[in-house]
């Protein structure tokens, strides 16, 4: 599978782009794990267009985490295509468009997934984007506003005709949010469409590594987008491949390995912010990683190292788990 000269191979496992997740430590994290690509955290155009510093920070990138998306989203064209300069010059490997998010204070005001009710302006921004820059551009979008208005299909052969090389598709609506299941029929749908023939990439509820080979498998799909499920797991990626590849799965990556990989990414966030905010975007991966489901009376341990607020207090409690548990 290609996106414009970038080769993958068969079966690619992209990280998928997330605000306050995909920061550089945990994509670097991904990518020695075995992800095919990574993004940043989506970006405002409008911000970046104001030079925010905070935004700006989310631009840089490491060439040990290449192939790289930055994804920006927006309201105007005038403001994308700026921004897709500033972005250019950061020298992603590809800019991906943020048609997706559904959540109110992006949707809400016209962006991210808000443009699919403004399919006209949709199609104006990325055709105005592709001719902006000179890397490849990609859109990530979802199903359509509601179950009562899927639009992915037409949706889908608009933005190829815009020169969009690549298309992530989430199997929700954007009413959906991020409740119920996610429908990847109308994803196949798209990818059994002859005029189609640029990458579909399918998200959405890929939990596991089989739930990797059933996307590929049942629907087609020319690679797979994780979000949710990477949390607190950047190992998943070595966990789908070998599956995918028919290895065994490591006997070293136990529960003691995983809490060290754990403990890495807080040093990493510590080193590249401070601690008090390095702990603070570790929390999230330490409030879902799934090693420490199903410990016996884990409820004040977990609450402990989520209040935690020095890298002291959190290794303390990690040395406990491990003596107790792993």
């Amino acid at each position: 599978m290609k996106i414009g000269n970038i080769e993958f191979g068969p079966r690619p496992v992209f990280l998928a782009p997330m605000e306050d997740v995909t920061d550089i430590g945990f994509r670097l994290l991904c990518k020695r794990f075995g992800a095919s690509m990574v993004y940043t955290e989506f970006v405002s155009a409008e911000a970046l267009v104001r030079s925010v510093k905070s935004t700006l920070n989310k631009l840089v990138i490491s060439d040990i985490e290449r192939p790289v998306g930055i994804q920006i989203y927006g309201r105007d064209a005038a403001s994308m295509v700026e921004a897709a300069k500033i972005v250019e010059e950061a020298k992603p490997d590809i800019i991906d468009i943020n048609f997706g998010c559904p959540v109110k204070k992006v949707a809400g005001k016209g962006a991210g997934a808000g443009m699919l009710q403004n399919i006209p302006l949709l199609l104006d921004i990325t055709r105005e984007v592709v001719k902006a820059v000179n890397i490849p551009v990609t859109v990530k979008t979802r199903l359509g506003w509601t179950a009562d208005n899927i639009i992915i299909e037409d949706l889908a052969e608009q933005l190829q005709d815009c020169g969009i090389a690549a298309l992530t598709i989430h199997g929700r609506t954007r009413s959906q949010m991020y409740t119920g299941e996610a429908d990847w029929n109308p994803i196949a749908a798209v990818k059994r469409n002859p005029r189609i023939t640029i990458p579909v990439i399918g998200n959405g509820d890929i939990c596991s590594p089989e739930d990797v080979e059933h996307a590929f498998d049942e629907y087609g799909v020319d690679a797979v987008m994780i979000g949710r499920a990477t949390f607190g797991r950047p190992w998943i990626f070595k966990e789908i491949n070998d599956y995918l590849e028919r290895r065994e799965a490591d006997p070293m990556m136990d529960n003691h390995w995983k809490l060290e990989v754990l403990k890495e990414q807080l040093h990493i966030n510590v080193e590249r912010i401070d601690e008090y905010r390095g702990i603070l975007h570790t929390r999230r991966h330490l409030a879902a990683s799934p090693i420490f489901k199903g410990i016996p009376n884990f409820r004040d341990t977990r609450i402990a190292m989520l209040r935690a607020t020095t890298v002291e207090e959190l290794q303390s409690i990690f040395d406990d788990i491990t003596a107790k548990f792993f």
